[in-house]
């Protein structure tokens, strides 16, 4: 009976943290507008370091992890960096709702293939039925029928290089649990790819956005770093510790309907049909791919 309440609140935390994933798109939109992507990378990561730092000392968590984690620590600092300049970069030159199609239907495809290549193992024909139908949630999402070319727009591109670096960030989170507590290895994460961004950045430029700076550009810099990417992607993290990679990654499906109402509600970028019925199919091919 306890197992089950707690799958119930694993199950509530991914559905959660998927939600917000899905409104960091048009929230991420807002950024880039006061800014260039490295400067809006940065300071997110900053302010998700100290949201970590002080969520860790409130829950008392360690903070050390073993020193045979480093390498692993750092490839994911790496990846983290690539991603989050590749998400802002994308933002600044395409549209936050199909960013969020793109990549998150994409992602979970690409994370399951990377596990097939490393451990050589075939889907099985429930999992293949699940990353297909995946599959035609995003060519319903993105009306490939009508807009093939689109994939090749330079914000679209950039979403692509966001989705191989996530992949491959997976599989370096999914071996954090070995090395110490996977929101302590979050925390360093974090850490070094504030160091790394503040190497590519121009600080006049971030003095002055920060100077200038309005209670919406707060507002979006908080919900980004500290909701989105404090709580919901370190939750995420801990999934890929506890079920694996490519399963944790399959919820990732649910998010293209949220980021596409996001961007609705926020932006006015208006759902059409086939954002609510690739949405659909996204949620269906969670349930199959999640099911016993």
């Amino acid at each position: 009976m306890q197992e089950d309440s707690s799958q119930q609140k694993f199950l509530y935390g991914m559905i959660a943290s998927m939600f917000c994933w899905g409104i960091s798109w048009p929230v991420g939109k807002i950024l880039v507008s006061y800014g260039d992507a490295a400067n809006m990378a940065m300071l997110r990561f900053v302010l998700t370091f100290i949201s970590l730092l002080i969520l860790l000392i409130i829950i008392k968590e360690n903070f050390s992890i073993s020193k045979k984690g480093i390498p692993v620590l750092l490839g994911a600092s790496v990846c983290m960096t690539l991603y989050s300049y590749f998400f802002m970069e994308g933002l600044h030159h395409g549209k936050a709702g199909a960013g969020g199609v793109l990549v998150t239907t994409l992602n979970p495809v690409l994370t399951y293939a990377l596990t097939m290549i490393i451990s050589w193992k075939a889907p099985s024909r429930r999992e293949a039925l699940g990353l297909t139908v995946g599959v035609i949630a995003g060519s319903v999402l993105l009306q490939i029928w009508q807009n093939s070319a689109s994939i090749f727009d330079p914000g679209n591109l950039y979403f692509v290089c966001a989705t191989i670096t996530w992949a491959v960030l997976s599989k370096f989170t999914s071996l954090s649990s070995r090395y110490g507590s996977p929101a302590s290895f979050s925390l360093w994460m974090y850490g070094i790819c504030s160091i790394m961004m503040f190497v590519f950045t121009d600080h006049q430029a971030t003095a002055t956005i920060l100077t200038h700076a309005d209670l919406k550009f707060w507002g979006s810099l908080f919900f980004s770093a500290t909701i989105t990417t404090s709580l919901a992607t370190t939750f995420y993290f801990i999934a890929t510790s506890r079920i694996g990679a490519d399963k944790a990654s399959s919820y990732i499906f649910m998010v293209p309907l949220s980021a596409a109402i996001g961007s609705w509600l926020i932006l006015g970028e208006v759902p059409l049909w086939n954002t609510l019925a690739g949405g659909l199919l996204g949620i269906a091919a969670v349930y199959i791919l999640q099911k016993k």
